[in-house]
């Protein structure tokens, strides 16, 4: 009998480990489930290389208000990025500096018309280094012959290289001017070569101009020298994150992030 009572004790035993232990595996994995839902989802957004100062700005705020989303950008030239973005690299959002380098994307189907915005504008400036500002007075002393180096950013590409070539050729420069010409990747590219001095002068967005004081504008294109200055957003179709990217993109619009893009000189387009 004390044989079969001790079976029976072992098997009691073993029984409750086993529910114990299925308790435990059970209250791991719920606990698990609760941190998956809390995990970290990186966002990540391809944007003109003109928006850099201002996203930055955005991203510290939207970061500290949202713990569970991380903003990666990638920033380049709109061109660039339209033509990584349609060979497949991973991009949540893009925010570009000219609608023709956008609407190819709305037109291949891989962002939603719905799903994007014309939001903000800019101007095309003549930027030249702080002490050169007395002998280059405006885009018609770019044809002078002191002027031997002028930066823009490779109008293919380029959104502001773009807007700039418009503007040589409404004035009627471009023809002067093509043999002087340093192509850069980026707008970025053409206001640090201005920055240092490596350049007579450099063509970028205002914006760009406003965000350093090493440079001086000395003169404006009028809106009628280049195509509209248009900066659409929208929501990368195949996106992984869906909620967070529409959460990101709506937030791009909150009078919060329109105020920055405002200080950092963006037009609001209504």
């Amino acid at each position: 009998g004390r044989d079969r009572s001790m079976k029976h004790s072992i098997r009691i035993i073993m029984s409750v480990l086993l529910c114990a232990s299925l308790l435990f595996i059970f209250a791991c994995t719920n606990q698990a489930g609760k941190q998956e839902s809390k995990k970290t989802v990186t966002l990540t957004i391809s944007a003109a290389a003109s928006l850099q100062d201002a996203l930055t700005e955005i991203q510290k705020k939207y970061e500290k208000e949202h713990k569970n989303i991380k903003l990666a950008f990638n920033f380049g030239s709109s061109g660039a990025l339209q033509q990584q973005i349609e060979q497949g690299a991973p991009a949540d959002l893009f925010f570009s500096a000219a609608e023709n380098k956008f609407r190819p994307l709305v037109d291949k189907g891989l962002i939603n018309k719905k799903e994007s915005k014309n939001l903000l504008g800019n101007e095309i400036v003549l930027i030249v280094p702080k002490d050169k500002a007395d002998t280059i007075k405006g885009f018609p002393s770019l044809a002078n012959s002191n002027v031997k180096q002028l930066a823009i950013g490779n109008p293919e590409t380029t959104p502001a290289g773009q807007y700039g070539k418009q503007t040589l050729a409404k004035l009627n420069l471009w023809t002067k001017v093509k043999g002087k010409i340093v192509y850069t990747k980026d707008v970025r590219q053409v206001l640090s070569y201005v920055e240092t001095n490596s350049v007579d002068a450099g063509i970028v967005f205002k914006t760009d101009a406003q965000v350093s004081d090493k440079v001086k504008i000395v003169d404006t294109a009028s809106a009628n020298m280049h195509d509209p200055i248009i900066y659409p957003v929208g929501i990368i179709k195949n996106t992984k994150h869906k909620t967070e990217a529409t959460d990101f993109y709506q937030y791009l619009q909150t009078k919060d992030s329109l105020q920055i893009f405002a200080k950092y000189g963006f037009k609001i387009l209504k």
